[in-house]
């Protein structure tokens, strides 16, 4: 047991400094953008004085270490910074875009994750077979194509041609819950689509590779049904690397949404990230940034101590 939570430790650890270190990346990566942001906010007609002032205002004039330094206090603190475009508190408009982005992403993963598992179920009973080569061709193509392809396909017919669903994924505060859900059919759709065929592919991997392990060749010697072997022997000792895909493609839920939010207008974190960029709004970006690595990397985490906790010879080592 000891040894489990020393693994668990190094994780956690390791996960600290790999964040810091990305936040080292996204600063250094903004300072270097081509431009001057003052000169961005006042404009070509701005005076060198206004400029100047802006400039020791908001603080350009210091070290790029001392910049960084106060930045990243004031994230530790909770405190995100100011938009530069707009005024407002970056986390005050990045709580309620958040939400939806996890909004969107939950329900994805409440479809895509276990239809991924029963399809991959599914195709290891009938392995080699043309069950097995239907769902993995379909997966195949899947995979083939990008998201904003998969997303202008589906507001051709579902929103253009058959009227279905809403092409623009509008929400609000206080939205009906049945109204949310119809409104987000599309973009969730197009993210289970993207990650459904990765998630099937690696479950239906995992699967048979236990399956030519000896104890699995014995229990089928014993007479038990195909699916039951597959159900209590094969399932059970494949489920570390599957929950190590699920989370892996949890995060991509997460993180990858820039482009379906942008196709559907969907205000969430990937929508915010992009309508700041346009405007080279520093602060923005770097806030969005960091708190996309924060969750990609804690989703990995969660995935390596899953896969930790799940593995019997780590909870029972000899």
């Amino acid at each position: 047991m000891s040894f489990i939570v020393k693994l668990v430790a190094q994780r956690m650890a390791l996960g600290i400094l790999l964040l810091f270190a990305v936040s080292v990346l996204i600063f250094a990566g903004t300072q270097i953008l081509p431009g001057d942001i003052a000169q961005a906010i006042l404009g070509q007609s701005a005076t060198p004085e206004s400029l100047a002032n802006l400039r020791e205002q908001l603080g350009l004039n210091d070290p790029a270490y001392i910049r960084y330094f106060h930045w990243l206090g004031g994230v530790l603190t909770g405190d995100l910074g100011t938009a530069m475009s707009s005024g407002q508190d970056i986390a005050t408009s990045i709580k309620g875009r958040l939400w939806n982005t996890l909004f969107l992403a939950f329900w994805a993963a409440v479809v895509a994750v276990p239809l991924a598992i029963i399809l991959g179920l599914i195709a290891v009973r009938y392995r080699n077979g043309w069950v097995d080569k239907l769902i993995s061709g379909l997966a195949l193509a899947s995979t083939s194509f990008p998201e904003f392809f998969i997303g202008y396909v589906l507001v051709y017919f579902f929103a253009v041609k058959w009227q279905i669903f809403p092409g623009i994924s509008t929400v609000y505060d206080g939205m009906p819950f049945g109204e949310r859900i119809q409104a987000i059919a599309l973009p969730a759709t197009a993210l289970t689509l993207v990650v459904l065929a990765h998630m099937m592919r690696m479950t239906r991997a995992a699967i048979l590779n236990v399956m030519q392990s000896a104890y699995v060749e014995t229990a089928e010697l014993k007479g038990l049904s195909a699916f039951n072997v597959i159900r209590k022997h094969a399932f059970p000792n494949a489920i570390a690397p599957i929950i190590n895909v699920v989370m892996l493609n949890l995060a991509y839920l997460i993180v990858g949404v820039v482009v379906v939010e942008v196709i559907f207008v969907y205000p969430g974190m990937g929508q915010y990230l992009v309508d700041h960029v346009t405007k080279r709004d520093v602060p923005v970006v770097q806030a969005v940034g960091l708190i996309f690595a924060a969750v990609y990397i804690s989703l990995n985490i969660i995935a390596d101590i899953a896969a930790i906790v799940a593995n019997p010879r780590l909870r029972h080592p000899k």
